[in-house]
């Protein structure tokens, strides 16, 4: 859930939003600057025609030379320590977005990670201040630059010979109303649709990489390879589309705003012939051709510094998006659960942007010490129901608890130590075996790790490893596959001994090797434990306590393995399937 703020750069800026303003108006006095020695080489040039022939006697021409050269290096200077502020302001700021955004990112609730992918968070975090940081640093003076040369080139131009002003402006018009094409808030949400595509890929590209180990495990390269792919081909498309778009447009722009001359100099032509003084109009001439090409660079660094504007002001939008993300509450009341056990009552969940419930109306209790099993169809709310109580989210209605209390009223920490969570998409840090094993329990014993990862069957993994258990993961072409991540996964699980245990089909990507080991490991972690398990083997639950069928987020049914069969219901016809599924398996075998 959001909270709708809305996030604007120097929000992030602190205590160094006046080196931002500084550097915008050391900008802005540096454009002035820089269009002074302009001025005074005409002046030079007047100088030199009014002593013609006898050049040695103009008036102030070392004089006229020397300011041109002194303003100069004085813009030179001027924009310099303009560069100064901004650049250290944007570091800054780039820092604060980082920070505040990680800081955020621990407090929100875990279900947040699973509609996000690690490759989407990264891109947004790190690219996303990133171009605020380079936007900041050097569009922002040159925006601030931009725009302040304008008026004073406007004033400049008309102040010698308003007819050349007029004609000088005139492919400046035309351009403006080509790139008035591509402006606006059609050019924001195009930028917008950018960064949407790029995120996409980006986060294919992570998971895809990330997933190797499974993949070669499993040997579905080209099939794991399609969703990147398609990222890919998406982005592609639009990219293509895109230029292709601007292609005319922005040609045209370029066109007029480099044709200055293309209109003066016939204009020129025309007009000095109505001259009163040929002298004075050859000057004034003079001094456009002189100082219309700073329109050219002034048009460019606008358009250039705008584009690179609406990218900042995305950014600062994505990073915003994260921040709006609403953490979970802590109660005011904290209860602690008398016992393990759990239950639902009531509860409906749907997810943001779902037209229909998740898990709807579910009531079940689930005694200290039990197991149940959720199955049923997929997209029946397994998962989502197993989510809830962890507080991977927050029910809509009903309540969820733990040994009486409701899971919103016992403290995060509390809540997390209680409960275990055995994902189905196994995720190790780029540590040690060890380490990762250690992560469940910081101040565990070496008695204790070596002791839950026999428990998870982990030492034949350690063997086969070039350090054992101190081998790093994802390093020097050291990876696991699917199965043996899982039974590191486990011994963490093993380790933090939590009092309940959520396992998400723990056996998904296992071969029948790891598969059997992790059913020792799993007998090691459940046992006396309260245990809710997501199961799609059904194989694997025939003689659990409890098993609640679900479809299409209602609970169908409950009861023993032998209750359900004789109900004839759902779960008797997917056990149906599932025994025909395995004779035509093993028949294959034989033949």
């Amino acid at each position: 859930m959001e909270d709708n703020r809305t996030f604007k750069v120097m929000d992030f800026a602190g205590k160094y939003k006046f080196l931002t303003i500084s550097g915008c108006i050391l900008s802005a006095v540096s454009s002035i600057m820089a269009l002074l020695p302009f001025i005074y080489i005409w002046k030079a040039i007047k100088s030199v025609f009014a002593a013609y022939p006898n050049i040695s006697e103009a008036d102030s021409l070392v004089f006229y030379g020397w300011m041109a050269v002194l303003f100069s290096i004085l813009s030179i200077v001027v924009y310099f320590a303009a560069l100064m502020c901004t650049h250290l302001a944007a570091f800054r700021i780039a820092r604060n977005m980082r920070s505040k955004a990680i800081h955020h990112l621990v407090k929100l609730p875990l279900g947040y990670f699973t509609k996000n992918g690690s490759g989407k968070l990264r891109r947004i975090i790190d690219e996303s201040s990133g171009q605020t940081e380079s936007f900041l640093a050097h569009q922002l003076p040159d925006l601030t630059g931009a725009y302040t040369t304008p008026v004073a080139t406007v004033i400049l131009l008309f102040v010698f010979d308003w007819r050349l002003g007029l004609v000088s402006l005139l492919p400046i018009f035309i351009g403006f109303l080509f790139i008035s094409r591509m402006a606006g808030e059609k050019m924001r949400e195009r930028m917008k649709e950018y960064q949407n595509a790029l995120e996409d890929m980006n986060n294919e590209a992570v998971e895809y990489v990330r997933g190797i180990p499974v993949v070669k495990t499993f040997q579905q390269s080209v099939f794991s390879f399609k969703n990147f792919h398609d990222a890919i081909l998406r982005y592609k498309k639009w990219v293509v589309s895109y230029t292709l778009s601007l292609r005319i447009p922005m040609t045209s722009f370029t066109v007029c705003i480099n044709s200055i001359f293309a209109f003066l100099i016939p204009a020129g032509i025309l007009l000095i012939g109505t001259a009163v003084n040929y002298e004075v109009f050859l000057l004034d001439f003079i001094f456009y051709v002189l100082f219309t090409p700073i329109c050219t660079v002034m048009l460019t660094r606008i358009l250039f510094s705008s584009e690179q504007s609406m990218l900042a002001q995305d950014a600062v939008k994505r990073i915003g998006g994260i921040l709006s993300e609403r953490p979970l509450e802590e109660a005011f009341k904290v209860v602690k659960p008398k016992d393990s056990s759990v239950s639902f009552e009531n509860v409906t969940f749907t997810y943001s942007g779902s037209g229909s419930p998740a898990v709807e109306d579910i009531t079940i209790e689930i005694p200290e010490g039990k197991t149940v099993a959720l199955v049923g169809p997929s997209g029946g709310g397994k998962t989502t129901m197993a989510s809830l109580i962890p507080r991977f989210w927050d029910v809509d209605k009903g309540i969820v608890k733990i040994g009486g209390a409701d899971v919103r009223n016992i403290k995060t920490e509390e809540l997390m130590k209680k409960v275990s969570f055995v994902f189905q998409h196994t995720h190790l840090f780029k540590q040690s075996l060890r380490d990762n094993i250690r992560a469940a329990k910081p101040e565990a014993s070496e008695e204790e790790i070596m002791k839950a990862a026999k428990a998870a069957q982990c030492e034949e993994i350690f063997e086969k490893l070039p350090h054992g258990i101190d081998t790093a993961v994802g390093t020097k072409g050291t990876y696991l596959s699917g199965g043996e991540a899982q039974r590191i996964a486990l011994a963490r699980a093993i380790l933090k001994d939590s009092d309940i245990i959520v396992l998400d089909e723990a056996t998904a990507f296992a071969d029948p090797e790891n598969e059997y080991k992790i059913q020792l490991a799993l007998e090691k972690l459940i046992k006396g434990k309260t245990v809710i398990m997501v199961a799609h083997r059904l194989s694997t639950i025939k003689n659990v306590d409890c098993i609640v069928v679900l479809e299409k987020g209602k609970m169908v049914e409950k009861g023993t393995h032998e209750e359900l069969l004789k109900k004839e219901g759902l779960y008797a016809k997917m056990w149906k399937d599932y025994e025909a599924s395995a004779d035509w398996k093993i028949g294959r075998g034989v033949s």
